[in-house]
């Protein structure tokens, strides 16, 4: 794990634990000016007293956070790094009562509400993931969100520790009648722009001959550069996709056709 043990003291409340709350709830301070009844913050301290432990403002060194509720995280977009945290915290109870498995797909996010699920982009390699919000933190400055040490791994994060991210919160994950999984949402959630990395060169031309064969068959392919540790790569891109969902499908079409190594990635 890449960061200091400090954050414990974050991650370890919860309302439901036998433990005392390791956060400090300040007194309760009427906003400046008012808001929706469906985002704005309690206005009286009986309101504050009945939100649950992860709903309440907090202290955590010295830094006051007010959680959002209600829709306030509609249409909510953070750029920042991401960490991880795995086997020191497998097994312990996370800031909303869950006990936290490292390989589940869940992160932790300061203000976030619990159970949001967010998409992940890591912006060094445009790699994708879909993460459940279920803890508190992380509280080291420039972080805005940890991530489970399985979706640290889909990201490329597990090695260098931390990595740029945009976060973008897509709304509560639901499941009808018939099985299928939708979320309450922006209505901005469906429009994106997807693609799947299939093969990655240090040699220009080869990256260009299978972008070429790729457009002929599936109508766009893209070559992007990109530096690796001091060494440049020609990253190959194919199709374009508005939707999340539609590009895991195809990723999926491209590993059986051979492509065992290829991956989402988001496009600016």
């Amino acid at each position: 794990m890449k960061y200091p043990l400090l954050l414990l003291a974050a991650f370890l409340l919860t309302s439901l634990s036998a433990c005392a709350p390791r956060y400090k709830h300040p007194p309760f301070k009427t906003p400046a000016s008012p808001a929706s009844p469906e985002t704005r913050t309690p206005s009286d301290p009986a309101e504050l007293r009945s939100l649950r432990g992860w709903e309440r403002p907090y202290v955590v060194f010295g830094e006051r956070y007010e959680p959002m509720l209600g829709d306030a995280h509609i249409g909510f977009v953070e750029k920042g790094h991401a960490s991880w945290y795995g086997k020191d915290f497998h097994g312990k109870k996370t800031s909303n009562g869950e006990i936290y498995d490292m390989y589940a797909r869940t992160a932790a996010h300061k203000t976030l509400p619990m159970g949001v699920t967010v998409r992940v982009t890591n912006l060094n390699n445009g790699k994708v993931i879909l993460a459940r919000i279920n803890d508190r933190g992380p509280f080291v400055k420039g972080r805005i969100i940890d991530l489970s040490y399985t979706l640290a791994q889909e990201l490329d994060i597990v090695g260098p520790g931390t990595a740029p991210v945009r976060v973008e919160a897509l709304g509560f994950r639901e499941t009808d009648g018939s099985g299928h999984v939708a979320y309450r949402q922006p209505r901005s959630y469906s429009i994106g722009s997807y693609a799947i990395q299939i093969g990655a060169f240090t040699v220009r031309e080869n990256a260009d001959r299978l972008a070429g064969e790729m457009r002929a068959r599936y109508g766009s392919a893209s070559v992007e550069e990109g530096w690796v540790k001091g060494q440049l790569f020609y990253r190959v891109r194919v199709g374009k996709y508005t939707t999340l969902e539609s590009a895991e499908g195809a990723q999926l079409d491209f590993e059986r056709s051979g492509y065992a190594n290829s991956f989402v990635v988001a496009m600016e």
